[in-house]
């Protein structure tokens, strides 16, 4: 934004130059009351104000002590503002890794939220050879502890009830084991 639209805001400095009278050139922090502080003026309002207005005004209230009406230059400098980060933004994908006898093993991306049950219906089916009374999901956490959850996916295609379809976190492996002989 161009100084000449920019408001002047509490903290923002402002350097005062004076061609008449060098001795009043300095630089002035505004106050948090909107207000600055210079010589033969006092308090001078200079928040929500442009730098053309501020020139004029110190123009205006040190022009009696001068012949002519002195030429007041300003710079801006704005403070310098904090800019609060906004919450991490959820990833469009997670990586869900797939081993053992499903029709597409490897990583899939997936939508955050999915849950087991709909990742193993997007993993292109369990092969033939699946185990699928011992199906896992393998998880670990920050700390490298991993936790296991096993799904008896033979019993749930029977109508069996499920106490929860946990969901998918980034990184997460299900691992369809091969059947055993006689299972």
């Amino acid at each position: 934004m161009a100084q000449s639209e920019y408001r002047a805001r509490v903290g923002d400095k402002l350097t005062v130059e004076v061609l008449e009278d060098g001795t009043l050139n300095r630089t002035v922090e505004i106050l948090p009351d909107g207000r600055i502080s210079f010589p033969f003026i006092g308090g001078l309002r200079a928040s929500g104000r442009t730098v053309g207005q501020i020139e004029a005004s110190i123009a205006n209230g040190i022009s009696p002590n001068f012949a002519t009406k002195p030429n007041v230059f300003v710079t801006l400098q704005p403070k310098e503002r904090v800019i609060i980060p906004s919450a991490p933004k959820e990833p469009d994908t997670i990586n869900i890794y797939f081993m053992g006898e499903v029709a597409a093993p490897g990583i899939k991306k997936m939508e955050p939220g999915t849950t087991l049950l709909q990742a193993l219906s997007q993993s292109g089916g369990l092969s033939k050879f699946a185990a699928t009374k011992r199906i896992q999901l393998r998880r670990t956490d920050k700390a490298g502890r991993q936790t296991i959850t096993s799904i008896n996916y033979k019993a749930l295609s029977e109508g069996a009830a499920m106490r929860s379809d946990p969901q998918l976190r980034d990184g997460d492996v299900i691992l369809v084991p091969e059947r055993r002989l006689f299972e």
